[in-house]
């Protein structure tokens, strides 16, 4: 039932935007149901973003979707680092895309939700982190991809150097009075080159962490 849930979920997804043959697996493998507050899980494999605790938000399947398509994995890569962790469904989905993801979030009772759903799930290979992340993770630098799970004005310089090269980066930046997806690949120059990708909205990145009280 559940499998059947999400075949209609992607083929939902797939009439927005075509996703390759791993994206799909990794979505096909992840029961959205596992990361959606209790009271929503009618909505769970709906196109819908939905309401979580401490006024922060699911990201909706499609967005999920789109931000992991950006990444352009086309194998396996050896890891990934997500800036802002929210209900962890994003991690999970590029769990089955590389080998570890590196996952940090500045609300600890959203980080410790995420974590007991990646434990019930057996997501052994996504580690994470409590802080505000817009510093990235320096420890486990360089990583073949970066995804920032949350707007920002501009991408810190201190995570463009944790970009291996080759590697891709992927954000919702605020550009004037909107925010764009945007995408970054790293040169083995060292150059950057940029793509605006389209208009989209995500909660933005704040400073600082927030304990539980």
């Amino acid at each position: 039932m559940v499998r059947l849930k999400l075949e209609r979920m992607v083929k939902e997804i797939e009439t927005d935007i075509t996703l390759d043959e791993n994206v799909k697996n990794a979505f096909l493998s992840i029961d959205r149901e596992v990361f959606v507050p209790a009271g929503f899980q009618h909505m769970a494999y709906k196109l819908d973003a939905l309401p979580m605790q401490e006024n922060q938000w699911i990201s909706s399947p499609l967005t999920v979707a789109k931000m992991t398509q950006y990444l352009d994995i086309d194998h396996k890569v050896d890891s990934i680092l997500e800036i802002g962790c929210g209900s962890g469904y994003q991690a999970a989905i590029l769990s089955k895309l590389s080998r570890r993801v590196f996952s940090i979030e500045r609300i600890d009772t959203i980080l410790k939700s995420a974590k007991e759903r990646f434990s019930y799930l057996g997501l052994m290979n996504i580690i994470t982190k409590f802080d505000d992340g817009q510093s990235g993770w320096e420890h486990h630098a360089l990583y073949d991809r970066i995804i920032l799970s949350a707007s920002i004005e501009s991408i810190p310089q201190d995570i463009f150097n944790q970009l291996s090269y080759g590697g891709v980066l992927v954000a919702p930046v605020y550009n004037g009075d909107q925010e764009t997806i945007m995408r970054f690949t790293k040169q083995e120059s060292g150059e950057l080159i940029q793509e605006e990708l389209e208009p989209c909205r995500f909660v933005p990145i704040l400073d600082g962490v927030q304990k539980g009280r």
